[in-house]
């Protein structure tokens, strides 16, 4: 009895880094998480959503080994406790990027409100051949990583994400017996995701009248 309760369970996971980040302004709408959370619950019967993305945190000693996440709450009192000390020596660029970050953390506080299970990396600073630089956490494996720990405990899982670095694992769900489904934007998505998945690959586009914020545009 309790390998059929499994089986019926439904996971979601999402990958915002390929799925969001960057993504709204290309999308023309912005997304609402919690219409997206209910649209999952209705839709898939999800009772568990994990999220994986970055977070800025700004000389916080993060200890890797320790933790499986950024301590939120704490991020948020260090980063206001940062921009008080330092906002008169900064110009308004740079203090308006330090107040972006600050609403990030508390994006991420409303999301887990709504009920979503956050995984949270900080941002790295990595040097390009050509000499630039890139802000990113990589949470590839993170999420591949819960995937399979999580394996024992659903029957379907709806994966948000159309990176290719995800398909080892994904096959691996499948031949497991598991369900997979994959939600994610038809011009983001690896042809190889979209092969894998086929009949179960849906355009996170198409969502636009169940998950679009129709809050204010000030």
């Amino acid at each position: 009895m309790k390998k059929n309760h499994q089986e019926k369970k439904v996971f979601a996971f999402i990958d915002a880094s390929n799925l969001f980040y960057g993504g709204e302004k290309s999308l023309g709408w912005k997304i609402d998480y919690k219409k997206l959370l209910k649209y999952l619950r209705r839709k898939y019967r999800v009772s568990k959503a994990f999220y994986f993305g970055g977070i800025e945190i700004h000389g916080f000693k993060y200890d890797y080994v320790r933790n499986e996440t950024v301590p939120l709450r704490i991020i948020e009192k260090k980063t206001s406790e940062y921009i008080k000390k330092v906002s008169k020596k900064l110009n308004e660029a740079s203090l308006l990027l330090l107040s972006k970050h600050l609403q990030r953390i508390k994006f991420y506080l409303k999301l887990q409100l709504f009920g979503y299970q956050l995984y949270l990396k900080p941002v790295k600073l990595y040097y390009q051949e050509d000499g630039t630089t890139q802000r990113k956490a990589n949470c590839d494996v993170d999420m591949a990583f819960h995937l399979m720990k999580e394996k024992d405990h659903f029957g379907k899982v709806v994966v948000l994400s159309g990176d290719g670095d995800f398909l080892p694992v994904l096959k691996y769900l499948k031949k497991s017996g598991k369900e997979v489904i994959i939600l994610a934007r038809g011009p983001r998505t690896a042809r190889e995701i979209r092969q894998f998945a086929g009949s179960n690959f849906r355009d996170f586009v198409r969502l636009e009248k169940e998950i679009k914020f129709e809050g204010s545009k000030k």
